[in-house]
């Protein structure tokens, strides 16, 4: 899960297994393959390492946070 920021300040957690794609156009805007697009303040290498940071957590068998 990845702790996001929309672009009116609303903070939102966001299932990183249903990322499809992210694309800056030039904000960044996060595809799942729900169809449903969001459109977030942070950057697409922050979604990126968000992910990575959420995925390390899971491997490691670390809780969330």
């Amino acid at each position: 899960m990845l702790k996001l920021t929309r672009f009116d300040g609303t903070k939102i957690v966001v299932n990183c297994d249903l990322i499809e794609f992210v694309e800056k156009t030039p904000d960044t805007v996060i595809s799942l393959t729900t169809n449903r697009k969001i459109l977030v303040r942070e950057s697409v290498d922050e979604v990126i390492q968000k992910t990575i940071e959420f995925k390390r957590q899971i491997f490691n068998g670390e809780r969330w946070q």
